[in-house]
């Protein structure tokens, strides 16, 4: 990628913040024996580990610089949705039944535009990448189709960049939500996106430089599907054999998210089916 084109971690971590900003949220407050709780448990927590650590000062002022850092860089939605979210979604969805959910990310813009039951996703002309048919139905747990579910798609290009979050993108490049026909059905036409790098020249990246990690996450299709009367189902599905599978940066990956496309009928690209299961609200 060349300058122009490369998502920085400024510039993202600034959209992904002011998307959270603008995000709708509960305005149910937990109760002070709530917060005082889960607040005292993680100070607890931090606590801990600098007595069985025996931090340093110079270690600790490191940490501040680094905190402060993450603020500055706007990278606070990123800090948290690639090494806490997964753990929160687990918690919250482990009793619901049906399809499998896993993180949301920090690259989710909301009110993408509608299209009809088979579409293609918008895209630039000539777009770069393997053309991918991504099709299936959405049932409720009893197995009845759900006429007109939202599926909602959003991933990244070739190039592993997302529109609205790196420059020279159209605005709605690559995301769209589809209106399930009347037997609950849908086909996507995208193209397969690439495994990226989470943005490494902000505060995040030298977390990951310190630590000896990677900073990379596999090939991956963001969906949310929602139905009237139907828990939301918000997941990320991968690809059979795709670099990082095995070691996601984000830890989002689950057996049963992954996909394994099989050459399109159509003689172009790949297609796969995959079926959304929804349980009762």
């Amino acid at each position: 990628m060349t300058d122009t084109t490369r998502a920085t971690a400024a510039a993202s971590g600034a959209s992904a913040t002011e998307a959270f900003r603008q995000k709708q949220r509960s305005t149910a407050i937990s109760s002070k024996e709530r917060v005082n709780t889960l607040a005292t448990e993680v100070i607890s927590a931090v606590h801990d580990v600098i007595r069985r650590h025996k931090v340093t000062y110079e270690e600790y002022d490191a940490l501040k610089a680094w905190l402060i850092g993450v603020g500055q860089d706007g990278e606070w939605p990123l800090f948290l949705d690639v090494w806490i979210e997964h753990v929160v979604e687990e918690v919250a969805n482990e009793n619901r039944e049906g399809s499998k959910g896993t993180i949301e990310g920090p690259y989710y813009v909301p009110d993408s535009p509608k299209h009809e039951a088979e579409t293609t996703l918008p895209m630039r002309e000539n777009e770069a990448g393997t053309p991918l048919l991504f099709q299936g139905q959405v049932t409720d747990v009893e197995g009845k189709p759900l006429a007109g579910a939202h599926v909602e798609m959003w991933h990244a290009d070739d190039d592993g960049l997302y529109s609205q979050y790196a420059p020279n993108l159209p605005e709605w490049n690559l995301r769209g939500t589809v209106v399930a026909d009347d037997q609950g059905n849908f086909k996507i036409h995208t193209i397969q996106p690439a495994p990226y790098q989470i943005p490494t020249d902000g505060s995040c990246g030298k977390l990951i430089a310190a630590a000896g990690w990677h900073a990379w996450r596999p090939a991956h299709l963001h969906l949310k599907v929602s139905a009237p009367g139907h828990q939301l189902i918000t997941t990320q599905l991968y690809f059979q054999g795709g670099s990082h599978v095995e070691d996601d940066i984000a830890s989002a990956v689950k057996p049963e998210l992954i996909l394994d496309p099989r050459p399109a009928a159509s003689g172009t690209g790949s297609e796969v089916t995959y079926n959304f299961v929804m349980d009762r609200s």
